[in-house]
């Protein structure tokens, strides 16, 4: 789904009447009140459900869709991801990327050494952080500060850093 962006998951169904708990995938639960519809991927088959509302629950999306209206319609969706077209993705900021974006992405020292791939962004509160797999597999972790990220270039598909005294002790 290379157009697509993963916007939740369904975790379990809510009540009788057809409502399911989301645990958000994004960065902003509250966008999911902008959304009028979402593809619901069971692994066979892609589905786009409307959204007809929208709850909060505690770090939860409580989400009803239209045209199923108790708990065994929407049983079998539990556990399925939620995905949105790229046209329907909230604009980002100069410095802002989708994590989907960014993984996959090879990881430059400034002097040109290859480290890895870009693995996965940790979301810690404070900063990002970028897991980079090395090719001795092992795993190197840069903080997405500006004294460590010089660049994200996704056209070459490059994320230029610079190394912090400790950050790679090999």
């Amino acid at each position: 789904m290379e157009d697509m962006l993963r916007v939740g998951v369904i975790s379990s169904t809510h009540g009788v009447r057809g409502e399911v708990k989301v645990f958000p995938t994004t960065d902003d639960p509250a966008r999911f009140q902008d959304l009028s519809e979402v593809t619901v991927d069971t692994g066979k088959e892609s589905l786009v459900l409307a959204i007809q509302g929208v709850k909060f629950f505690k770090n939860m999306v409580i989400l009803k869709f239209k045209g199923y209206d108790n708990i065994n319609e929407i049983e079998p969706y539990k556990g399925c991801d939620l995905w949105i077209r790229r046209d329907q993705a909230v604009a980002l900021e100069e410095g802002e990327y989708f994590i989907a974006d960014l993984i996959g992405l090879i990881v430059v020292t400034e002097e040109g050494q290859s480290l890895g791939i870009l693995d996965d962004v940790l979301k810690t509160g404070a900063n990002d952080v970028y897991v980079v797999k090395m090719d001795s597999g092992k795993e190197v972790l840069i903080p997405v500060i500006p004294e460590c990220v010089k660049k994200v270039d996704l056209e070459e598909k490059k994320v230029i850093v610079h190394l912090l005294d400790g950050l790679l002790d090999l």
